[in-house]
């Protein structure tokens, strides 16, 4: 029994001295552990300031039955009863039974209330027993967060968000997501908590061990003046034209802010929602748009002129067994590039195109290549679609004997229509191309932490002349008779753009289908804003031409702008002296520095004149003033002296 009573003695001082550490590690990992609390994610705001996107925290509201006192439980079980059935509705018998019931289980995890907001949880924790804290009241506080967009679906996926799945997935569309690690997120905290039985986990204290630091607020360069226009023009013609998806974007000509980008896609229900962000994600053929990159590439290279005459042949050309097509049966005859460019004569560019180039495509490519229509906007959103354009030194499959000419009218190539709009920014912008911009500014509070400046791409995609030709093109399509813009030409705000008639799916005729658009700029002097409309899969029933399905979106947008914010012609003020006024100035500045304690000769000054030099004189005096106008009479004579207290009487008519 004694060498048995030692090896005891022994096994208890080795758990406790030399395994000690070892096995107080062990029991304090396996019933507490440090619980991240998330760091309230920063604001995402608009240009003006309006609110686009906040963290809202909720609370869960837990009761430890055990460790309150007998008092206190017995003393404050019927008032918190009270107070939980004003709350929620429930009887206060119920929450006296459960809470009976909570204690007797030993729970010490009683859920009182659940997803709560702030202003529930200041009252919640005031209520009785609860206001003891968590040792004597036994309160627990869990907070979460949940993302809200105040403006609802109205440009949602271009805000954005960041989630992640019960896989550890994550997805980060939009500014949100763009920006969400960099800025937004923040710094988590820490606080411990305490194992409690089945799998349950308690707060040991109230208080946090470390704070979460939150994240900068983000301000966007969207306006929601802007994006509302753009998101109810849109929505309006896409229901009108029962169409599977669109966007538009709209952005700020010299600076490449964009004020408002609108993507909604069908649900299955019929219901437009922003499904996803076909501006920067979906690259497409653009069909006529891309008439003019193609022309602008000729005119720079100097191997066309929009003078020069092409034949449209009757509205067909056929190459390698493949025809080319204009809308319009039996063509346009002879008519001039510049001409050809305004109805949009598939025909008439294709062959200024090819002739000039079909023996050297490569130097035709090259100028393209220059324009920075083959690159990437590098924009820091998720997910932007790669342009594609055929080059025949490069062995993908994407060259042919047709490549050229497809390319000249929009077929084969492949952009965003981000990208398509950036290239019509820089011809409204004089040949500057800038990088579309989402982020103003970083800030933390009122202080700025990361300003974003204007970027630019290329400081001249082509040469001023073939910029001028260009801008009188786009003018054209909208001002001439002729141009299929010209439907949206208004004599009170002028508009310059190009519209795109694309076919879609047309390997299979059966799934043959359309994309619509127009892009272009306004005004079309001096630019302000430039836009871009895409439209795909319109119902051919009701109409799928450009000028017909997106011209109008673009029309309505740009006038509403207009109408709201109307240019403005700035006035110098000028500086114009007048002697009589200079003479009178003069007087009476001599009069205020010579008579500091002597009656002045007042008779002739305009009265509230007198009455200023009187108040500021080094005599403390009176004055009253009868009547208005110019001092007629005094009742203290010239140069008599003033004393302190004297009432002087001026009369004025």
């Amino acid at each position: 029994m004694f060498v048995f009573g030692l090896a005891v003695v022994f096994k208890l001082f080795s758990i406790q001295f030399i395994d000690g550490e070892k096995y107080k590690a062990l029991a304090e990992k396996r019933v507490v552990k440090d619980v991240v609390i998330p760091a309230n994610r920063g604001n995402v705001y608009s240009v003006n300031g309006n609110l686009l996107a906040t963290s809202i925290p909720k609370y869960d509201i837990r009761i430890d039955a055990v460790t309150s006192s007998s008092k206190n439980f017995t003393r404050y079980l019927k008032p918190l009863s009270d107070s939980l059935s004003k709350f929620s509705g429930k009887s206060s018998g119920y929450y006296q039974k459960e809470l009976r019931k909570a204690r007797s289980n030993k729970n010490r995890y009683f859920l009182l209330a659940r997803n709560i907001g702030y202003s529930d949880y200041i009252r919640l924790r005031n209520f009785p027993l609860l206001n003891l804290g968590a040792f004597k009241g036994g309160l627990i506080v869990e907070q979460t967060t949940r993302r809200e967009h105040p403006m609802g679906g109205i440009a949602q996926r271009t805000i954005g968000y960041e989630r992640v799945d019960e896989q550890g997935n994550v997805t980060r569309p939009g500014i949100d997501g763009a920006f969400g690690i960099k800025y937004l997120r923040g710094v988590d905290g820490k606080r411990k908590k305490q194992r409690i039985g089945k799998g349950q986990w308690k707060p040991l204290s109230d208080a946090n061990e470390i704070e979460p630091k939150d994240g900068y607020d983000v301000y966007t360069t969207i306006d929601v003046n802007i994006q509302d226009i753009a998101h109810h023009a849109l929505l309006e013609q896409l229901e009108k034209y029962k169409a599977d998806h669109g966007c538009v974007v709209v952005m700020e000509t010299k600076t490449g802010e964009v004020r408002a980008i609108s993507n909604l896609g069908r649900s299955s229900k019929g219901l437009y929602y922003e499904k996803r962000n076909y501006a920067v994600w979906e690259s497409h053929e653009p069909g006529s748009t891309f008439k003019l990159m193609a022309v602008a590439a000729a005119l720079e290279d100097k191997v066309i002129d929009t003078s020069d005459v092409v034949d449209t042949e009757k509205g067909i050309i056929w190459y390698y067994g493949k025809p080319v097509r204009d809308s319009k049966w039996g063509g346009y005859g002879k008519i001039s590039v510049s001409e050809a460019f305004e109805v949009s004569s598939n025909t008439g560019i294709v062959k200024a195109i090819y002739n000039a180039y079909k023996t050297k495509p490569e130097k035709f490519i090259d100028r393209l290549y220059d324009m920075n229509l083959d690159d990437t906007l590098q924009i820091p959103i998720i997910g932007e679609g790669k342009p594609i354009i055929p080059d025949p030194r490069i062995k993908n499959g994407r060259w042919s004997g047709i490549a050229l000419q497809w390319m000249a009218y929009g077929y084969g190539v492949s952009f965003t229509p981000l990208q398509t709009l950036t290239f019509y920014n820089a011809i409204a912008n004089d040949g500057e191309m800038v990088k579309p911009q989402f982020l103003k500014e970083v800030r933390e509070f009122d202080r700025v932490v990361v300003p974003f400046e204007k970027e630019v791409i290329n400081r001249q995609v082509c040469s001023k002349e073939t910029i001028e030709k260009v801008q009188r093109l786009l003018k054209n399509v909208v001002e001439k008779k002729h141009g299929t813009g010209n439907r949206l030409y208004s004599e009170n705000f002028s508009m310059a753009g190009k519209t795109g008639t694309c076919q879609k799916d047309y390997r299979d005729k059966e799934k043959l289908n359309y994309i619509s658009s127009f892009a272009g700029y306004f005004p079309a002097e001096n630019p302000k804003y430039s836009c871009i409309v895409v439209i795909h899969e319109p119902d051919k029933s009701v109409g799928y031409y450009g000028a017909d399905v997106s011209g109008p979106v673009f029309k309505r947008i740009a006038q509403k702008i207009h109408t709201d914010t109307p240019l403005v012609d700035e006035v110098e003020v000028l500086e114009i002296k007048k002697a009589s006024i200079e003479k009178e100035y003069e007087s009476y500045y001599d009069l205020a520095q010579t008579y500091k304690t002597i009656m002045p000769d007042l008779v002739g000054l305009p009265a509230m004149d007198a009455i200023t030099l009187l108040e500021n004189m080094e005599v403390e005096i009176k004055v009253r003033l009868v009547g208005s106008g110019t001092i007629k009479k005094q009742s203290v004579s010239k140069s008599v002296k003033l004393k302190n207290n004297q009432t002087i009487v001026l009369s004025a008519s």
